[in-house]
Order: C-alpha cells, then structure tokens, then sequence
C-alpha cells in the first residue's frame, strides 16, 4: 500500500490513493464508447487493502464516487464499442428501469478497476513487475544494458 500512498502523494493526485485505476478506466471507457475525457473525474479512486480475520485473510476494496457513464448516444453507438456494451449485457436505455445499464456499467468499471488494482499491488508485493517488463520488454533495445 506504500506505493499507493506515497505514488500518489508524490503525483499530486486530488481524487484518491491507487497503483492505477486511470489505466483500467481509460481502457474501458475506449472500448465501451464513453467520452475518453470523463477519465480525470471518473479515475477517482482509494484503493485499501485491510486484515480481516485475525490476519488470516485480506479484504481489498476499491471506492469510486464519481464514475461518469452511459449506455446510449454519442461513441456508444459505434459498431464495436456498441458490441462491446451487448456482451456486458448494458447495452442502450434499461426499459424496466431507466439508469440499470449505466449503473451496471459503472459497477463493472469499478470491478475491473479493482481487479487491475489487486494484480499490480500482487505483482509488486511479489517482486515480479519488474522481472515481466524486462522479460517482456518489446522496445528493440537491450533495455538490460542501458540500464547498466
């Protein structure tokens, strides 16, 4: 949780302490027809990490207030963003209860936000985000050597 607080401390961040939420919210908002800009207000996020049970297990839990979406009008109506929100299961206005599909869809967005969130911090506990990004380096130089 050191780099949540002390990263986004250091970065000035206003909405919130997280390893990477805009990452995932950007991502999602471009696959899903949003407004790409909404990612400032929408990337808002604390992430906690607590004990539970006597240390025997960890809660994680993601707190998003202001997730800005929507499931018909504007880039929704493109053919694969439109798609992608059918497969979600969001797609266009909810004629049983209007404002269903955004709320989904933000809840969806928040679910991958905290998936994102539990496998960099898993990544960073476990010493390997460094050993994947050299591994998997795709820059045509020896990133190895620069660095030496």
């Amino acid at each position: 949780m050191l780099k949540n607080l002390t990263g986004s401390a250091m970065a000035g961040a206003l909405g919130g302490f997280n390893a990477h939420a805009s990452n995932i919210v950007t991502a999602v908002y471009i696959a899903t027809g949003q407004d790409p800009a909404q990612n400032v207000e929408s990337s808002h996020c604390i992430t906690m990490m607590e004990a539970v049970n006597g240390g025997k297990d960890l809660h994680v839990s993601v707190t998003m207030p202001s997730i800005e979406v929507g499931t018909v009008g504007g880039g929704t109506q493109l053919a694969s963003q439109s798609a992608c929100l059918n497969l979600l299961g969001v797609k266009g206005a909810s004629k049983e209860s209007p404002g269903a599909n955004s709320i989904l869809l933000a809840t969806i967005v928040a679910g991958a936000v905290l998936a994102g969130e539990l496998s960099l911090m898993s990544a960073l506990a476990a010493g390997q985000l460094v050993k994947s990004h050299m591994k998997y380096n795709r820059s045509s130089k020896d990133v190895s050597k620069v660095s030496s």
